[in-house]
């Protein structure tokens, strides 16, 4: 992806929140902070912590980021909590 793309791409994105669909089919906004729990050991998290994603970041590959206690981590090492 060039960055010109990437730049189209983050003008329609806002750090602060996050649209997420439900078990039953219902799209939510989430505003940050919102919280999460670890499903898998990562940094110096651990599985069963719940925590606060405090930014919504994106990488260059498109993938998504939570910022947790000023770290980056991948989004698939979360579920989140409603």
């Amino acid at each position: 992806m060039s960055d010109q793309e990437l730049a189209e791409l983050l003008k329609h994105s806002n750090p602060k929140e996050i649209y997420v669909v439900t078990w039953n089919n219902r799209l939510l906004r989430l505003k940050c902070p919102f919280r999460v729990e670890v499903i898998t050991n990562v940094g110096l998290l651990l599985k069963g912590e719940i925590v606060l994603v405090t930014e919504i970041r994106v990488t260059r590959e498109i993938k998504t980021v939570y910022i947790i206690e000023m770290n980056a981590y991948y989004y698939y090492h979360f579920d989140i909590l409603i």
